[in-house]
């Protein structure tokens, strides 16, 4: 599975990008510094062969998408303040150096500072997971035709809580990434917009799940926010667009057998200045997503299938759907992953679905330290 999801040089070239990471997020941050977090990290690479190419039917595939991984940690003993990050560095880092808040090819997946209300409940505040539905297991093929609502980390603040089989979240937040231009969770894949059209703001989120048995649940999750104009027209950029979106959905374990479905809706209605630009004003579709899984000692094998249904008028595109058949192992301080993804179409940035064939073989290793 993706640690907490594709991705330019660095003004770090020639050195090792470790260090300077690590003096610069210690050097920054004083709670981090005095509380003597746990540092972890690691690395990982992909190879790619698009069935398609011509060029990687003469190169035989890429390997690149390379990244540094590092996780600041701490629990003070005794508080119920704890703290964690992950920063990514280098171009396999899930994020785009033309839309996040570092202009270069780093960032931060996370960075949440949390408070341990009683033994059922927390509080976060930062950038954390934003809790809809649940996120496939494929490494590399990303969310695929979750289109952005598979994997998303936001800014904001987020209530944590469980009670008699009840598991339940409310967040607040506040634009998806850092910074007023930023539109960049690292693991959505481009899907809410650029630095140059819209963002996704002051969205409120709610999920809850109820484990109906032992190890199934069903669940419902709903968002609802809006989208701010960054096209420069209006140089106040307008927080005048809006969005929202609702998910209900299954997960199973049965011994080695896992089974997942989630059915989504959403629609977004673009903001002004950026509709009237491309003639584009209201974007709603439905997803359906289903996983199954095999659990086999240190084997982990899996199928994510995704399809996407257009509903915005003009749209003609049919269904789409995208499969996603792919196997781990867990080979000790890391993982290897081996995955196909065929899918006959997609999601664009505003969130529509769009129709074209595309094949790719992947193969990805990590390592963690």
């Amino acid at each position: 599975m993706r640690y907490s999801k594709p991705k330019a040089p660095s003004v770090l070239t020639g050195m090792n990008p470790v260090k300077p990471l690590l003096i610069a997020i210690l050097g920054a941050s004083p709670i981090v510094a005095m509380a003597s977090p746990a540092v972890s990290g690691g690395i990982w690479f992909n190879y790619a062969y698009e069935t398609d190419s011509d060029r990687d039917e003469e190169s035989l595939g890429t390997l690149g998408d390379e990244a540094v991984i590092l996780y600041f940690d701490d629990q003070r003993e005794g508080s119920p303040i704890s703290l964690s990050a992950e920063v990514r560095y280098g171009p396999g880092s899930f994020t785009r150096s033309s839309s996040n808040s570092t202009g270069d090819n780093f960032g931060l997946h996370k960075a949440w500072i949390g408070y341990q209300l009683n033994e059922e409940s927390s509080l976060k505040l930062g950038k954390s997971q934003v809790p809809f539905g649940w996120k496939n297991s494929n490494f590399w093929p990303g969310d695929t035709l979750m289109g952005g609502y598979g994997d998303q980390m936001d800014v904001g603040i987020k209530y944590t809580a469980m009670r008699d089989g009840l598991n339940y979240n409310l967040a607040y937040y506040h634009a998806d990434d850092w910074g007023k231009t930023s539109t960049d969770t690292m693991d959505d894949n481009g899907h809410w917009g650029s630095s140059t059209t819209y963002r996704k703001v002051q969205t409120l989120v709610a999920d809850a799940a109820f484990n109906v048995s032992s190890g199934q649940q069903v669940g419902a999750s709903v968002q609802a926010g809006k989208l701010q104009d960054l096209t420069g027209v209006d140089v106040s950029n307008p927080v005048d667009g809006n969005h929202s979106a609702l998910a209900v959905y299954y997960k199973g374990e049965f011994d080695q057998l896992g089974v997942k479905g989630q059915y989504t809706v959403t629609k977004r209605s673009l903001p002004d200045d950026y509709a009237t630009a491309i003639s584009l004003d209201e974007v709603k579709n439905d997803r359906a997503a289903l996983e199954l899984s095999w659990t086999q000692g240190n084997y982990f094998f899996y199928l994510d299938a995704n399809w996407a249904m257009p509903n915005t008028d003009g749209n003609n595109a049919d269904t789409v759907a995208a499969y996603v058949p792919g196997v781990s192992y867990n080979y000790g301080p890391g993982w290897v992953y081996l995955e196909y993804l065929t899918q006959d179409g997609g999601i664009d940035a505003n969130g529509m679905v769009t129709e074209g064939d595309y094949e790719a073989i992947y193969a990805t290793i990590d390592y963690y330290f």
